[in-house]
């Protein structure tokens, strides 16, 4: 049984999971927030919906995801502060929200869990569901955001983007979230508890007594020299998943003069619901020479593509990204894994969450550039297209790195994970 968060990032991570499971024969049952309604059962899993909240009495279908979009549009304002002042409003209000959704759909999870009886529960998210851990099954945990959520003294605090050479701010910043968060996360372990879970640890929302614990990062970009890791901890250089159809790249776009690249242009489908970041960005890229694929998001019909994009709300991104010269995204960890698993440089431009510390490691590594997303210059993505395209060194290196992540074939790691503890508990129940 897989739980993922309700976005595209984790739920699509699960999917590449469970579909390599699927095809070993065994029985997926996927508990997703509702308005993934009809978007799983076609993979051939067991669709189980699971409200967040109450929901609102002139609800009609909406998109997958849209839960999170609509929150992540509301507080858009706040992402133009600077990271150490997100942590009280943005980072805590996430956490509230997602532990009221935890505590609301408790009973339902505890019903799925009672009709499937699944041998192994896999939860990718950042708080815990009790149901999922006091069940008698064993529990894999997913860290699909950037691995500072796994957390160390020698590395620096997540959520804050601060350089990992450069000390001089973390204490502070940890102080910061300590003082922010302390009482709301005394309370949600008191309740986590209550429901029958062993203790969290301090300042921490996901257990660590698990069967297994799975994250997301290409070793080439890890921290594990300044923060090993036990042998609970399995690491997958990438996990794209194979699921997304094929991608034609559009006539407009593919036929372009020789000194022309093609460039994927991607704030994730919670970023895209920033329209006015959008249209500056598409307006900005439609002054240069290359050519572009733009995943426009949740709003695309407020969005006016230039003359040298094609694009569409979504795109089967896993498709896209080979196929194109240079990646500009949000940060997120599903498309910088991706992007660097087929050996693209990047230039990032991070809204939230972990999107601000993996900005800083994609330019502290020199696997592209970190942009203020909010004040750059014109002059300075143009210029940043550019260097990047013309740095034949930095793309041959990465298009060896690409090479051998791919040979280490990480989506297969997770499943033989996943499927080992799953088949350890069925023989030792039988």
């Amino acid at each position: 049984m897989f739980w993922p968060e309700s976005a595209y990032g984790p739920t699509n991570q699960c999917i590449g999971l469970a579909a390599i499971l699927r095809d070993r024969g065994h029985t997926i049952v996927f508990a997703a927030e509702s308005s993934w309604a009809g978007k799983l059962a076609p993979f051939g899993f067991i669709e189980e919906l699971v409200d967040l909240a109450e929901p609102a009495a002139d609800a009609g279908e909406e998109d997958a995801g849209a839960f999170w979009t609509q929150f992540i549009a509301e507080t858009a304002p706040e992402f133009r502060k600077p990271t150490i002042e997100q942590l009280e409003s943005f980072i805590q209000p996430t956490y509230q929200a997602l532990i009221d959704g935890a505590k609301y759909c408790e009973p339902r999870l505890r019903e799925i869990i009672a009709t499937h009886r699944p041998d192994v529960i896999v939860e990718d998210n950042v708080v815990l569901f009790p149901a999922l851990v006091t069940s008698g099954a064993p529990f894999v945990r997913i860290v699909s955001c950037s691995p500072l959520e796994i957390t160390g003294p020698n590395i620096p605090p997540p959520f804050s983007g601060l350089p990992s050479a450069d000390r001089s701010q973390w204490d502070a910043f940890r102080a910061e979230f300590d003082r922010t968060h302390r009482a709301m996360w005394s309370d949600f372990n008191e309740w986590v508890q209550a429901q029958g879970a062993e203790p969290l640890r301090d300042l921490e929302f996901m257990p660590h007594n698990t069967a297994a614990n799975l994250y997301v990062y290409p070793a080439e970009a890890d921290y594990v020299d300044a923060r090993p890791l036990d042998d609970s901890w399995t690491r997958l250089d990438s996990s794209v998943r194979e699921t997304d159809e094929e991608y034609e790249v559009p006539a407009e776009v593919a036929n372009r003069p020789d000194d022309s690249a093609l460039v994927y242009l991607s704030l994730g489908s919670l970023g895209g619901a920033d329209v006015e970041l959008m249209q500056r960005l598409i307006d900005v890229l439609a002054t240069t020479r290359h050519r572009y694929i733009v995943s426009k998001g949740p709003q695309a019909d407020r969005i006016t593509l230039g003359d040298n994009m094609v694009g569409a709300q979504m795109l089967p991104q896993t498709k896209v990204i080979p196929q194109v010269d240079l990646v500009i995204s949000h940060g997120g960890n599903n498309t910088v894994t991706e992007t660097l698993h087929f050996g693209k440089p990047l230039i990032v431009l991070p809204l939230f969450w972990d999107q601000y510390e993996n900005a800083q490691r994609i330019d502290e590594l020199g696997f592209g550039v970190r942009l203020d997303t909010y004040k750059f210059a014109d002059e300075e993505l143009t210029g940043a297209v550019d260097r990047l395209l013309a740095d034949t060194s930095l793309r041959a290196r990465l298009s060896a790195i690409g090479a051998a992540i791919r040979a280490r074939d990480g989506l297969r790691v997770g499943a033989d994970v996943i499927e080992r503890v799953g088949v350890q508990h069925r023989a030792s129940v039988a």
